[in-house]
């Protein structure tokens, strides 16, 4: 009673948000977790080696690595990501996944409209199509 008693008096303080009138300006503290995404730059690169770290760290097997090997310049066959897929409905936002990435090309984004009627919606491939490795990665 007593904190209701102190909003009733501090109104301004009050932080109830009326969504979804304030989609576009609604705040979303920092240490939210939505999603898991996939960083790309402008060349439509990405940074992850396909070492599968993420993948092991998942205590749920949200994320599977499918992996394929391409041939450098150099000759040499080299390990890389085919397809990063992600089951956001099993997902449990634990943030393992993005501490145990070594290239931090995964990241939290703060999405958090997911309600679907189609559960293969929830099945998301982070790496976009053509998408390769940066340079200079797997050096690392």
């Amino acid at each position: 009673m007593r904190i209701t008693g102190y909003y009733f008096t501090h109104h301004k303080e009050i932080l109830t948000q009326q969504y979804p009138e304030n989609r576009e300006t609604m705040y979303i503290g920092d240490r939210f977790r939505g999603e898991v995404v996939m960083l790309h730059n402008e060349n439509n690169e990405h940074r992850c080696t396909g070492c599968s770290a993420c993948e092991i760290a998942c205590p749920n097997g949200t994320i599977r690595i499918i992996s394929k090997f391409e041939t450098g310049e150099d000759g040499k066959k080299k390990k890389a990501i085919d397809k990063f897929v992600y089951h956001l409905g099993m997902c449990t936002f634990c943030n393992l996944c993005i501490i145990a990435c070594p290239t931090d090309t995964i990241v939290m984004s703060k999405a958090f409209e997911h309600s679907t009627t189609d559960r293969k919606s929830l099945t998301k491939i982070l790496n976009k199509p053509g998408s390769k490795i940066e340079k200079g990665v797997e050096e690392k």
